[in-house]
């Protein structure tokens, strides 16, 4: 099986409310990159509702989603992380957050009440969201001459390679992000270019 060139993902944030029996639910989902990226919503999110007796969430991270995490907080194992995590994978999502934050109505919902509860409110808020569908890169780092500039960086926009960071002084340093899709294209032309240096950049 081949590997996949795209994976599917959210760029706009959104929240949506989920009430049963008096209490509230409310999903935010968020587009993330990082494990501090979803630090940071957590505790933004625990600043905006102190009185919220649960923040529960699931993540999902990589092209490869393979780093993930579930929390319950507090809920009963298995009636929180578990089901958000379950619609974010329905959607086959990853680069993703959703927080579900509840506010307790004083009526006890029972297990499948809350997996209920807690897959609804995030099902809605996942609706509300457009998916896109990005480009699995591969990043390179590119060292050149100043006066190649030019020609290295109309062979990046021309192919859609995304730029994670540059050093633009006498001797460049550019660090792209290649569509896999487009990675032989993207070498040839490089290589065209005399003087190019290019390195693979292996993540730790």
């Amino acid at each position: 099986m081949s590997e996949p060139d795209y994976f599917l993902t959210i760029e706009k944030t959104a929240m949506a409310e989920y009430k049963d029996r008096g209490s509230k639910f409310l999903a935010f989902a968020y587009p993330v990159q990082t494990l501090e990226d979803c630090k940071q919503n957590l505790l933004l999110l625990k600043k905006e509702h102190p009185k919220a007796v649960h923040h529960c969430f699931a993540y999902r991270l990589g092209w490869e989603g393979t780093q993930f995490r579930v929390s319950d907080d507090g809920e009963p194992s298995g009636t929180a992380g578990r089901p958000i995590l379950g619609q974010i994978d329905s959607k086959q999502l990853t680069n993703i957050q959703v927080i579900v934050v509840r506010y307790f109505g004083g009526t006890l919902l029972g297990v499948p009440g809350l997996i209920q509860a807690y897959k609804s409110a995030t099902a809605m808020a996942l609706q509300l969201i457009p998916i896109v569908q990005k480009p699995i890169e591969v990043l390179y780092e590119l060292h050149f001459d100043y006066t190649l500039m030019n020609d290295v960086m109309m062979v990046v926009k021309q192919t859609g390679c995304s730029i994670a960071a540059q050093e633009m002084q006498l001797f460049c340093l550019l660090r792209i992000g290649v569509p896999k899709a487009r990675l032989d294209e993207v070498m040839y032309k490089l290589n065209d270019i005399r003087g190019v240096e290019i390195s693979p950049v292996i993540k730790k």
